[in-house]
């Protein structure tokens, strides 16, 4: 309800139907619930919304950006609202979602006022504890990392190696300077809903334009600007040939 424009959704679990999903669409001055079902018909999974049948979400939802569900057809996806955890939480029932200070985490559902649905990046998802976390602002993280300012490096004492107090080539990842060449080494398909996220295919080059201390880095790789898991790139040393400055 928070959104304002017309034609906006997310596609949610269904609370009630286990393998189900709900197509949550702004109409007007309301929030439309359409259920879909997730059926097998001749040993295939297909999905079911009123009397129309889809081989896949995807596909699903590109038909009714063409097509009226009701009042409106689906203009674009709402933003979710997504938390950062401000402590460790290792989880005390099965139902909950144990993450690790500094985690992003998706909010799916708000039934409780102090226990949440959530989402991890691996696509685990469950109950998290609402003081635990707290609403991420990605601009205020960019604009405190472009204001910090280093410490200056102090000169090697006779006991130091110039190697050892290079903040280059040898200190922790986030003293590197950027921009950065770095090289894929795991592949990744991101969600279909996160629009800025980048696709990663092994032996890819892309260019590190930022480093967050939540993990998801910023870069460029094919003309595209875009986040990533710093887990799955290396930075290039372009004094070793063999590309061994692994993370």
């Amino acid at each position: 309800m928070s959104e304002c424009e017309t034609g906006e959704f997310l596609v949610r679990d269904s609370s009630t139907i286990r393998g189900d999903f709900v197509l949550c669409v702004k109409e007007d001055n309301k929030v439309s619930h359409y259920i879909i079902n997730k059926i097998q018909v001749g040993g295939k999974i297909r999905f079911r919304i009123g009397e129309n049948e889809f081989p896949d979400l995807p596909s699903l939802l590109n038909f009714y950006k063409t097509h009226y569900l009701d009042t409106t057809s689906l203009i674009k996806p709402a933003p979710r609202e997504i938390y950062v955890a401000k402590y460790d939480f290792p989880g005390r029932d099965p139902e909950d979602l144990p993450f690790k200070r500094g985690d992003l985490l998706t909010i799916l559902q708000k039934d409780e006022d102090e226990w949440w649905m959530a989402r991890n990046r691996n696509g685990d998802a469950g109950l998290v504890p609402k003081p635990y976390i707290e609403k991420y602002d990605a601009e205020v993280e960019r604009q405190s990392r472009a204001s910090y300012v280093p410490r200056p490096v102090s000169v090697p004492s006779t006991t130091e190696t110039a190697e050892s107090a290079d903040p280059v080539h040898n200190g922790p990842p986030n003293q590197r300077r950027l921009p950065a060449r770095a090289i894929v080494t795991r592949p990744r398909v991101p969600c279909a809903y996160d629009t800025s996220a980048l696709r990663l295919e092994v032996g890819d080059e892309i260019l590190v334009t930022a480093m967050n201390i939540n993990g998801q880095w910023e870069g460029e790789l094919n003309d595209k600007k875009g986040h990533f898991p710093f887990t799955h790139v290396k930075f290039i040393d372009d004094n070793d040939p063999g590309h061994d400055d692994e993370l």
